[in-house]
């Protein structure tokens, strides 16, 4: 009896002794097992997914754009990444166009499965995804969007790094006060972007009631297309002594080169997302004199460190004269998406981004600041004022 005591004794305590190995194990592995388990994050690898125009006559904002990005990530893996983690963008074209927008989305989430979402080029495309990325709690993070439909409500998976179109077309009636303009007309895209730009610069106007400046014809364009003969009849009847115009850049230059040709002397407005180096391409010297409002410091401005640090990653990759506007806005909001991989540590989680993303406050990135808050995902307000001179550059 007192044998089989013993017996079962030490096999009582080899089961404790066992369990207790088990849980100890158990404790060390799960943390790991956790790590692994958020979607789109790897030992060595985050997963980003992108829906820009590739091809199609808004090709190159998407390509721009995508470039840029690519460009500060790249240059970040060649560092050894973050955290160890290589940082892969996979882009997908849809073309400028809403529809297939939606689908890149599902199947960037449901089949690809990302991280976040990052860098979506245009309002309609951005409108069309937002819903998706924001029921599967994905962060959708730097659209080329300035729409004020995508800023409001808030949403706490949504993070902006420019300036909105009301703070832009708030900037272009400023300019056409001060130069004593008041009939003006507006030529815009019949689709989410051209509206969300009308709709900022009447705000502006009705910000300021003494201003003398007034809307006297409002055409829309079609996207995508060069079809501007019914805005051009209805813009130019109106006898305005400012147009302005929000449409990418194709639309936006086959307009200013027939109003030119019809003999208007009047000047052309635009927001930034017209695509400024593309425009001041279509137009030539015909675009001497066209404005454009602008989110994102001048690329070749050398005087800005992150400016300087742009310039240098290109001229390292062969590519020193492709700066660009939409480029160095890929470069800059891939920037601010690093600082937030960064301070949300090595156990990344998509609410561990968020989280990291609302500490930014005043975050300087090298000349550009960026400011998030819980109450706040818009990053910069920044907005200024360029202009293409009769050689076809774009000037501050």
């Amino acid at each position: 009896m007192q044998r089989e005591s013993g017996v079962k004794g030490r096999r009582f305590a080899g089961l404790l002794a066992a369990c207790a190995i088990g849980t100890v194990a158990a404790a060390i592995i799960a943390p790991s097992i956790a790590r692994a388990a958020e979607t789109g994050v790897s030992a060595d690898t985050i997963l980003l997914g992108q829906s820009a125009a590739l091809t199609g006559p808004t090709a190159v904002l998407g390509k721009q754009m995508h470039a840029g990005a690519r460009l500060y990530f790249d240059h970040i893996n060649q560092q050894g990444g973050v955290f160890g983690r290589r940082i892969e963008l996979k882009a997908l074209d849809d073309y400028y166009e809403p529809e297939a927008a939606a689908k890149n989305t599902q199947a960037l989430i449901e089949q690809d499965r990302v991280f976040a979402l990052f860098g979506y080029v245009g309002t309609p495309t951005s409108q069309a995804a937002l819903p998706i990325a924001t029921q599967a709690k994905v962060p959708f993070f730097g659209p080329f969007t300035g729409a004020e439909s995508l800023r409001q409500p808030h949403n706490r998976y949504v993070f902006h790094v420019r300036a909105g179109y009301n703070e832009e077309t708030a900037a272009i009636l400023r300019q056409i006060r001060t130069t004593g303009l008041k009939r003006v007309a507006v030529v815009y895209n019949d689709d989410g972007y051209g509206k969300a730009g009308l709709s900022g610069l009447e705000r502006a106007l009705a910000a300021e009631p003494d201003s003398g400046v007034q809307i006297v014809a409002r055409e829309t364009v079609i996207r995508n297309t060069v079809e501007i003969g019914d805005a051009m009849q209805g813009a130019m009847k109106a006898k305005p002594d400012a147009v302005v115009m929000i449409s990418a850049y194709a639309t936006a230059g086959a307009f200013v080169k027939e109003a030119v040709r019809r003999g208007y002397t009047g000047q052309f407005y635009n927001v930034s997302f017209v695509g400024t180096q593309a425009l001041a391409r279509s137009v030539g010297p015909l675009g001497s004199g066209v404005v454009i409002s602008q989110v994102m410091p001048h690329p070749g401005n050398a005087t800005l460190p992150v400016v300087r640090e742009y310039l240098r990653l290109l001229q390292a990759a062969g590519r020193q004269n492709e700066f660009d506007y939409a480029s160095i806005e890929g470069f800059i909001s891939a920037k601010a998406f690093v600082e937030g991989l960064r301070r949300a540590g090595k156990d990344l989680t998509r609410d561990r981004l968020v989280t990291a993303l609302e500490s930014m406050r005043n975050v300087d990135l090298g000349g550009f600041i960026v400011n998030f808050s819980p109450d706040s995902h818009v990053g910069s307000k920044f907005v200024e004022m360029t202009v293409i001179n009769s050689r076809g550059t774009v000037i501050r």
